[in-house]
């Protein structure tokens, strides 16, 4: 029994650092130098969302903290701006979508959720271009993605349901995370500088928190509802499961 719960707890911390290195690796690689409010480009969000839901929720957090804190470093290099607000919206956001994905996988289940949950940044969009907090041509962007978000939610609901669970789940759990993200650059701003390479700034206005959460989330909730079930599908037929 001791060596048996040894070998789970070592293929997890392998399993673990795997996430991290190929979530570091492949941000570094693929943000461009794109930035908005010292969050950047991020299509590496997908690779920890597989290893939530294939595996566990666990080790889909901690691989995603661990590469974020990792690749923070190589990028901006502020461990505070890292561990206060990136860190903590990694591991509560894909701890969150690998939990929601087990309860939600079986056929037919998140329909409902996926449609609430693509409806708010289609709102918050509409809203923010109405009161004047984004710029028409920003914002009429954002708009579009919120459409388009929407649109392949209702396209799973009713085509794929197979993964309406793990696009529900994915969904919620970027919420959440983009939701400490916008705050926490917000409320870090107050205090601090933002990093120079993303364009600095100091004591942002609160509206600034609502324009950061709508980038990070429009920003990769294609890459998640588009790649994630069929990765996490392809993933389970080629690789054994560990023992849970």
């Amino acid at each position: 029994m001791k060596s048996k719960m040894t070998t789970s707890r070592a293929l997890e911390t392998v399993l673990i650092m795997t996430n991290a290195a190929l979530y570091a690796v492949v941000g570094y690689m693929t943000y461009f130098g794109v930035f908005v409010g010292a969050v950047r480009f991020w299509p590496a969000v997908v690779i920890p969302a597989v290893f939530a839901v294939v595996y566990s929720p666990r080790i889909g957090a901690l691989g995603a903290g661990l590469g974020i804190f990792i690749s923070d470093m190589l990028i901006h290099g502020d461990p505070v701006l890292s561990i206060t607000v990136g860190v903590t919206a990694n591991i509560a956001g894909f701890y969150i979508l690998g939990a929601l994905a087990k309860i939600l996988q079986p056929e037919g289940r998140g329909r409902e959720l996926i449609l609430l949950l693509q409806t708010l940044p289609l709102i918050i969009s509409i809203l923010s271009i109405l009161f004047g907090f984004i710029e028409l041509g920003p914002g009429l962007v954002y708009l579009g993605v919120a459409t388009l978000s929407l649109a392949i939610g209702l396209f799973y609901s009713f085509y794929k349901p197979i993964y309406s669970g793990i696009v529900a789940a994915s969904s919620l759990g970027l919420m959440v995370g983009s939701m400490i993200i916008g705050l926490g650059v917000w409320a870090y701003s107050q205090f601090f500088s933002l990093p120079a390479v993303s364009g600095g700034g100091a004591q942002l206005p609160l509206t600034a928190a609502a324009i950061v959460f709508l980038w990070t989330y429009l920003s990769e909730i294609p890459f998640l509802m588009t790649l994630v079930p069929p990765l996490v599908a392809a993933v389970k037929k080629a690789v054994p499961l560990p023992a849970r």
